[in-house]
Protein backbone atom coordinates (compact mmCIF):
# COMPACT_ATOMS: atom_id res chain seq x y z
CA UNK A 1 0.00 0.00 0.00
CA UNK A 2 2.68 2.58 0.91
CA UNK A 3 4.56 1.40 -2.24
CA UNK A 4 1.84 2.06 -4.40
CA UNK A 5 0.76 5.74 -2.73
CA UNK A 6 4.81 6.32 -3.32
CA UNK A 7 4.03 5.40 -6.61
CA UNK A 8 1.50 7.46 -7.37
CA UNK A 9 3.15 10.72 -5.66
CA UNK A 10 5.94 10.40 -7.98
CA UNK A 11 3.73 10.65 -11.26
CA UNK A 12 1.65 13.17 -9.88
CA UNK A 13 4.86 15.39 -9.14
CA UNK A 14 7.27 15.14 -11.96
CA UNK A 15 11.11 15.43 -11.11
CA UNK A 16 12.03 18.90 -11.38
CA UNK A 17 13.70 19.78 -15.36
CA UNK A 18 17.68 18.58 -15.11
CA UNK A 19 19.97 21.40 -16.50
CA UNK A 20 23.30 19.66 -18.02
CA UNK A 21 26.36 21.76 -19.76
CA UNK A 22 27.32 20.85 -23.18
CA UNK A 23 30.68 22.72 -23.72
CA UNK A 24 33.54 23.56 -26.43
CA UNK A 25 36.49 25.52 -26.47
CA UNK A 26 38.34 26.93 -29.56
CA UNK A 27 41.35 24.98 -28.71
CA UNK A 28 42.27 22.61 -25.97
CA UNK A 29 46.20 23.31 -26.12
CA UNK A 30 48.56 26.72 -26.42
CA UNK A 31 52.41 26.25 -27.63
CA UNK A 32 54.85 28.52 -25.87
CA UNK A 33 57.33 29.50 -28.12
CA UNK A 34 60.40 32.59 -28.32
CA UNK A 35 57.39 35.01 -30.10
CA UNK A 36 54.63 33.91 -27.73
CA UNK A 37 52.88 36.83 -26.51
CA UNK A 38 49.63 35.37 -25.16
CA UNK A 39 46.76 33.74 -26.48
CA UNK A 40 42.73 34.10 -26.77
CA UNK A 41 40.58 30.95 -25.47
CA UNK A 42 36.77 30.90 -26.56
CA UNK A 43 34.98 28.84 -24.04
CA UNK A 44 31.37 28.20 -25.73
CA UNK A 45 28.38 25.89 -24.53
CA UNK A 46 24.78 25.26 -24.37
CA UNK A 47 22.57 24.26 -22.06
CA UNK A 48 20.93 20.46 -22.28
CA UNK A 49 17.25 20.06 -20.97
CA UNK A 50 14.73 17.17 -21.01
CA UNK A 51 11.98 19.52 -20.75
CA UNK A 52 11.37 23.07 -20.10
CA UNK A 53 13.19 25.17 -18.19
CA UNK A 54 12.28 25.10 -14.33
CA UNK A 55 10.49 28.04 -12.43
CA UNK A 56 12.04 30.18 -9.83
CA UNK A 57 15.18 32.52 -10.70
CA UNK A 58 16.99 33.43 -13.77
CA UNK A 59 20.05 30.84 -15.13
CA UNK A 60 23.25 32.27 -14.09
CA UNK A 61 27.02 30.87 -15.90
CA UNK A 62 30.06 31.44 -14.39
CA UNK A 63 33.57 29.88 -15.93
CA UNK A 64 37.17 29.82 -14.22
CA UNK A 65 40.56 29.07 -15.76
CA UNK A 66 43.05 27.79 -13.13
CA UNK A 67 46.77 27.64 -13.78
CA UNK A 68 49.00 25.73 -12.02
CA UNK A 69 49.35 26.44 -8.43
CA UNK A 70 52.79 26.71 -6.16
CA UNK A 71 53.44 27.92 -2.50
CA UNK A 72 54.28 31.67 -2.23
CA UNK A 73 56.10 33.12 0.07
CA UNK A 74 54.58 36.98 0.72
CA UNK A 75 56.65 39.63 2.57
CA UNK A 76 56.07 42.77 3.93
CA UNK A 77 58.68 45.61 4.35
CA UNK A 78 58.59 48.17 7.42
CA UNK A 79 60.64 51.03 8.15
CA UNK A 80 63.43 50.31 11.10
CA UNK A 81 65.97 53.09 12.22
CA UNK A 82 65.67 54.63 8.21
CA UNK A 83 66.26 51.26 6.62
CA UNK A 84 63.62 49.23 4.60
CA UNK A 85 63.65 45.88 5.57
CA UNK A 86 61.28 42.31 5.48
CA UNK A 87 59.50 42.69 8.86
CA UNK A 88 57.32 39.74 8.50
CA UNK A 89 55.90 37.39 6.14
CA UNK A 90 52.90 34.46 5.36
CA UNK A 91 52.96 31.77 3.30
CA UNK A 92 50.52 30.62 1.46
CA UNK A 93 50.33 26.97 1.25
CA UNK A 94 48.45 27.22 -2.30
CA UNK A 95 48.23 30.18 -5.14
CA UNK A 96 47.18 29.51 -8.87
CA UNK A 97 49.90 30.79 -11.19
CA UNK A 98 46.98 32.34 -13.42
CA UNK A 99 43.33 32.52 -12.21
CA UNK A 100 39.97 34.13 -14.34
CA UNK A 101 36.86 34.15 -13.19
CA UNK A 102 33.97 35.23 -16.34
CA UNK A 103 30.41 35.53 -15.12
CA UNK A 104 27.10 36.42 -16.14
CA UNK A 105 26.51 38.90 -13.89
CA UNK A 106 28.03 40.36 -10.40
CA UNK A 107 29.46 37.23 -8.36
CA UNK A 108 27.50 38.53 -5.43
CA UNK A 109 24.11 38.18 -6.69
CA UNK A 110 24.55 35.15 -8.73
CA UNK A 111 26.85 33.17 -5.86
CA UNK A 112 26.04 32.42 -2.44
CA UNK A 113 28.96 31.66 0.00
CA UNK A 114 27.99 28.20 0.27
CA UNK A 115 28.28 27.28 -2.56
CA UNK A 116 31.20 29.41 -3.45
CA UNK A 117 33.08 28.10 -0.26
CA UNK A 118 31.54 24.07 -1.67
CA UNK A 119 33.08 24.84 -5.09
CA UNK A 120 35.95 27.38 -4.48
CA UNK A 121 34.87 29.51 -7.18
CA UNK A 122 36.52 33.24 -6.27
CA UNK A 123 39.79 33.91 -6.52
CA UNK A 124 39.88 34.53 -2.45
CA UNK A 125 38.47 30.61 -1.95
CA UNK A 126 41.46 29.17 -3.99
CA UNK A 127 44.06 30.52 -1.88
CA UNK A 128 44.77 29.32 1.69
CA UNK A 129 47.23 30.82 3.72
CA UNK A 130 49.11 29.19 6.48
CA UNK A 131 52.70 28.92 8.14
CA UNK A 132 52.21 32.54 8.99
CA UNK A 133 55.15 34.05 11.47
CA UNK A 134 54.69 35.54 14.82
CA UNK A 135 55.16 38.63 13.74
CA UNK A 136 52.37 38.90 10.76
CA UNK A 137 49.05 39.09 13.26
CA UNK A 138 47.18 39.90 10.05
CA UNK A 139 46.98 37.12 7.90
CA UNK A 140 44.22 38.31 5.94
CA UNK A 141 46.55 41.70 4.56
CA UNK A 142 48.96 39.60 2.92
CA UNK A 143 46.45 37.56 1.34
CA UNK A 144 44.74 41.19 -0.24
CA UNK A 145 48.26 42.02 -0.68
CA UNK A 146 49.53 38.93 -3.36
CA UNK A 147 45.63 39.51 -4.67
CA UNK A 148 46.54 42.69 -5.24
CA UNK A 149 49.97 42.35 -7.13
CA UNK A 150 48.92 39.72 -9.48
CA UNK A 151 45.67 41.14 -10.95
CA UNK A 152 47.60 44.52 -11.73
CA UNK A 153 50.11 41.81 -13.70
CA UNK A 154 47.00 40.84 -15.05
CA UNK A 155 47.33 37.14 -13.69
CA UNK A 156 44.05 37.54 -11.25
CA UNK A 157 41.07 38.26 -13.76
CA UNK A 158 37.40 38.92 -12.09
CA UNK A 159 35.43 39.65 -15.61
CA UNK A 160 31.92 39.85 -14.04
CA UNK A 161 29.18 40.29 -17.35
CA UNK A 162 31.63 38.95 -19.74
CA UNK A 163 30.17 35.72 -20.07
CA UNK A 164 27.29 36.17 -22.71
CA UNK A 165 23.64 34.09 -22.29
CA UNK A 166 21.66 33.86 -25.11
CA UNK A 167 17.78 32.70 -24.30
CA UNK A 168 18.45 30.57 -21.19
CA UNK A 169 20.10 28.32 -23.64
CA UNK A 170 23.75 29.20 -25.77
CA UNK A 171 26.46 31.14 -23.86
CA UNK A 172 30.42 31.58 -24.92
CA UNK A 173 33.09 33.60 -23.03
CA UNK A 174 37.07 34.84 -24.22
CA UNK A 175 39.24 34.46 -21.60
CA UNK A 176 42.88 36.03 -22.77
CA UNK A 177 45.93 34.27 -21.50
CA UNK A 178 48.74 36.42 -20.48
CA UNK A 179 52.03 36.10 -22.30
CA UNK A 180 54.22 34.92 -18.91
CA UNK A 181 52.18 31.55 -18.37
CA UNK A 182 53.49 29.01 -16.32
CA UNK A 183 53.80 25.75 -18.13
CA UNK A 184 51.17 22.50 -17.08
CA UNK A 185 47.73 22.00 -16.77
CA UNK A 186 44.98 24.82 -17.41
CA UNK A 187 41.38 23.72 -15.17
CA UNK A 188 38.91 25.26 -17.32
CA UNK A 189 35.33 24.77 -14.77
CA UNK A 190 31.97 25.60 -16.25
CA UNK A 191 29.58 26.39 -13.78
CA UNK A 192 25.18 26.16 -13.94
CA UNK A 193 23.45 28.70 -10.83
CA UNK A 194 19.80 29.06 -10.11
CA UNK A 195 18.78 30.98 -7.35
CA UNK A 196 22.40 31.67 -6.49
CA UNK A 197 23.15 28.14 -6.43
CA UNK A 198 24.93 25.44 -8.37
CA UNK A 199 22.86 23.01 -10.05
CA UNK A 200 24.79 21.69 -12.90
CA UNK A 201 28.88 21.47 -13.19
CA UNK A 202 31.68 20.81 -15.87
CA UNK A 203 35.51 20.68 -16.40
CA UNK A 204 37.67 20.84 -19.21
CA UNK A 205 41.86 21.04 -19.40
CA UNK A 206 43.99 23.50 -21.53
CA UNK A 207 47.81 22.30 -22.12
CA UNK A 208 50.33 24.71 -21.73
CA UNK A 209 53.64 23.81 -23.24
CA UNK A 210 56.77 24.69 -24.18
CA UNK A 211 57.58 24.06 -27.92
CA UNK A 212 61.05 24.54 -30.36
CA UNK A 213 63.88 26.59 -28.55
CA UNK A 214 61.67 27.51 -25.15
CA UNK A 215 61.51 23.82 -24.67
CA UNK A 216 65.05 22.87 -25.59
CA UNK A 217 66.77 25.87 -22.69
CA UNK A 218 63.73 24.68 -20.17
CA UNK A 219 65.27 21.14 -20.72
CA UNK A 220 68.76 21.96 -20.64
CA UNK A 221 68.23 24.08 -17.74
CA UNK A 222 66.50 21.05 -15.65
CA UNK A 223 68.71 18.12 -16.26
CA UNK A 224 71.93 19.31 -17.22
CA UNK A 225 72.40 22.70 -15.40
CA UNK A 226 76.09 22.69 -15.94
CA UNK A 227 76.17 22.15 -19.46
CA UNK A 228 73.00 25.61 -19.59
CA UNK A 229 75.44 27.42 -17.52
CA UNK A 230 78.98 26.69 -19.90
CA UNK A 231 76.24 27.48 -23.09
CA UNK A 232 75.10 30.72 -21.42
CA UNK A 233 78.65 31.98 -20.80
CA UNK A 234 79.31 31.17 -24.31
CA UNK A 235 76.17 32.77 -25.87
CA UNK A 236 77.07 36.22 -23.71
CA UNK A 237 80.59 35.91 -24.78
CA UNK A 238 79.72 35.84 -28.08
CA UNK A 239 77.38 38.86 -28.06
CA UNK A 240 80.04 40.39 -26.53
CA UNK A 241 82.09 40.06 -29.14
CA UNK A 242 79.70 40.78 -32.01
CA UNK A 243 78.49 43.75 -30.37
CA UNK A 244 82.31 45.11 -30.18
CA UNK A 245 82.85 44.01 -33.52
CA UNK A 246 79.98 46.03 -35.23
CA UNK A 247 80.93 48.49 -32.91
CA UNK A 248 84.78 48.95 -34.98
CA UNK A 249 83.47 48.75 -38.02
CA UNK A 250 80.71 51.62 -37.55
CA UNK A 251 84.02 53.77 -36.54
CA UNK A 252 86.03 52.40 -39.14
Amino acid sequence: MIRAFALLLALACPAAAQEVIVAGMSQNRVSITADFDGSEILIYGAVKRDSPPPEGGPLEVIVTVEGPSSPVAVRRKDRVAGIWINNASVRVDSAPSFYAVATTGPLNYILSDIDNLRHGITIERMIRAIGISDEADKAGEFVLALLRVRTDEGRYRVLEGKVELTEDTLFRTDVILPANLTEGEYKVRLFLLRDKRVIATQERVIGVRKEGLERFIFNLAQQQPLAYGLLSLALAALAGWGASAAFRLMRA
